[in-house]
């Protein structure tokens, strides 16, 4: 029997975990697949200072996950990125390799899959409520795929191309046809929440997309069907980076 210091150590870090979609998702792929040899634990680190510490205390690391709210912040204490992630400007994969810590996106790959099926002609022009990590890979997966996008956000910043909430007009909305939640507005324990829009103004042509996947339906999702848009949740781009990430773990 292999000893917990034997296995190949995978994790993730973020702070709360308490709706850890990671660790579930790998003991259950490791059984499945018949995988043995590899460990999964959730490390909550309630701030990004903690890491170096972190990391003195847990060797042998293969790899790591990185969720909210860590994807910017953790970028200094890394020593490489690969090219999509040092684009984007945001982090969710990291691999130990040769003493060095190298800073992947499988977030981008992850949405850009799980988005496919769903576009058509209509999608040219994008919404996306949000502006952390999460939303900086959807903009390059958007931007990449010819997709015209806005951020919105409940303060101006520096993005640009960002409007406020109370600037989403019917006008807006109609022209927009494609929306994507990258905040945890609606996230499990607080489903009673939504984003302030005007949903009226959504039709069958618009694309709905929710990176949330608990609940599997968001009221925003809710809200966006009773109006005959086509809606999505997150999990299936939650899987995606995830395979993606043990592919390159396992590199």
């Amino acid at each position: 029997m292999l000893h917990y210091k034997d296995l190949k150590k995978l994790g993730l870090i973020g702070y709360p975990l308490s709706h850890s979609f990671s660790k579930k998702y790998f003991k259950e792929k490791f059984l499945k697949e018949n995988i043995t040899g590899y460990s999964y634990d959730t490390f909550p680190l309630e701030t990004i200072s903690e890491f170096k510490e972190f990391l003195k205390k847990e060797k042998d690391l293969l790899g790591l996950s990185v969720t909210i709210p860590y994807k910017e912040t953790v970028i200094p204490f890394l020593d490489e990125l690969d090219e999509t992630a040092e684009e984007i400007g945001a982090v969710n994969c990291i691999k130990f390799t040769n003493g060095k810590l190298i800073g992947y996106n499988t977030d981008a790959f992850g949405f850009k899959q799980s988005l496919r099926p769903f576009l058509d002609t209509n999608h040219t022009k994008a919404l996306i409520f949000g502006t952390g990590g999460a939303s900086k890979a959807v903009a390059y997966v958007l931007r990449n795929s010819g997709i015209t996008f806005w951020f919105v956000s409940r303060t101006k910043n520096n993005f640009g191309n960002t409007l406020m909430y109370e600037e989403l007009t019917e006008d807006v909305i109609s022209a927009c046809k494609l929306l994507v939640n990258c905040t945890p507005v609606g996230m499990s324990p607080n489903d009673d929440k939504f984003l302030p829009l005007p949903y009226s103004s959504l039709t069958p042509q618009h694309l709905v997309y929710d990176l949330i996947y608990n609940p599997a339906e968001t009221l925003f999702l809710k809200k966006a069907k009773e109006q005959g848009a086509l809606v999505s949740n997150g999990y299936n781009m939650l899987v995606f980076q995830a395979e993606e990430a043990w592919r390159i773990w396992n590199k």
